[in-house]
């Protein structure tokens, strides 16, 4: 039962903030253009804020585990790959196939992985999920522009376009920049500290409540097919194919609970942003990231239920 609160307590209140765009949506108080200029917005400013800020507020000097970080990036790697394969095979359109790629390998990590591992084991067990999400983001955000650049023109690859959509994505930049200012051991001042902080807090709200406003429902039995493969994918092959390598190598507590949430975790709110933005099948990706989060209360909590019952968490 506290699982299930705890499943509760993380997706519910994200659940809320969609319904809250949808009826603002329904009763006009927003236009269809004010979202899509809070949608840019969201994209190119506060999202790269919250990259940012994660990485800035990282401690490398304590609780580095390179076995997990290394054994995160492998993972994620490895699930691109397999989406990449798998949905060639299974999806013909382009502009669905980037989004569906996207979808299945990337999620929500920064929401769940702290939230989840703060309700379970305090504040003080964070560090691993914390160190993890500082490595793994950023490699989600390059593997991202890759899999919606690639079939951002009826599929054919252009390496210049796709070097060109990785080095000017915002996400990506505040990834890097996050990461060359904590490697330089620079601090700022307290008050832009707290500016970037209060400004980082208005990204996944602002995005939650843009996709509840754009949020389509007579389109998902045109997509039943391709999310139905892009829920399974996310939220169940993958935590089955990896969590069970995650206990062979002898991860347990809050480091096995950061990849279960890793790989388990629906997909990222920043998803559906990064389609919109470039070119990809904005409502699948929107309609991947509202059923995920629903269904993710159930799912999270088996996957948490199944490793505590064997006494891996």
């Amino acid at each position: 039962m506290d699982n299930l609160i705890i499943s509760i307590e993380v997706v519910l209140p994200l659940f809320l903030m969609l319904v809250i765009g949808y009826l603002i949506r329904h009763f006009k108080v927003v236009t269809p253009d004010g979202f899509d200029q809070m949608n840019v917005l969201t994209f190119r400013l506060f999202l790269p804020l919250v990259i940012f800020r994660n990485i800035y507020e990282s401690d490398l000097s304590t609780a580095f585990n390179g076995k997990l970080i290394l054994t995160g990036i492998v993972m994620v790697l490895c699930m691109f790959a397999l989406a990449f394969v798998v949905v060639l095979k299974l999806e013909k359109e382009n502009r669905r196939r980037g989004v569906l790629i996207q979808g299945i390998f990337r999620s929500n990590f920064i929401i769940f992985g702290l939230s989840v591992a703060t309700n379970m084991y305090g504040e003080e067990a964070c560090g691993a999920v914390s160190l993890l999400i500082t490595f793994i983001i950023p490699i989600y955000n390059v593997l991202a522009v890759v899999a919606l650049e690639s079939f951002r023109s009826n599929g054919k690859v252009r390496p210049m376009a796709l070097v060109k959509g990785i080095v000017t994505n915002p996400l990506i930049l505040a990834a890097v920049l996050g990461m060359l200012v904590l490697l330089s051991g620079l601090r700022f001042p307290a008050v832009l500290e707290d500016t970037i902080a209060d400004l980082a807090s208005v990204a996944t709200p602002l995005a939650l409540v843009v996709l509840g406003g754009s949020f389509a429902i007579g389109s998902v039995k045109g997509n039943l097919r391709p999310l139905t493969i892009g829920l399974v994918g996310r939220l169940l092959v993958m935590p089955a194919l990896f969590l069970p390598f995650g206990v062979l190598l002898g991860f347990r507590g809050p480091e096995l609970l950061g990849l279960m949430v890793m790989l388990g975790a629906p997909t990222a709110v920043s998803s559906y942003t990064m389609a919109q933005q470039m070119g990809g099948d904005s409502e699948l990706a929107g309609e991947l990231v509202v059923f995920g989060t629903m269904l993710s209360v159930i799912t999270i909590f088996l996957w948490t239920f199944l490793l505590k019952s064997l006494g891996y968490l």
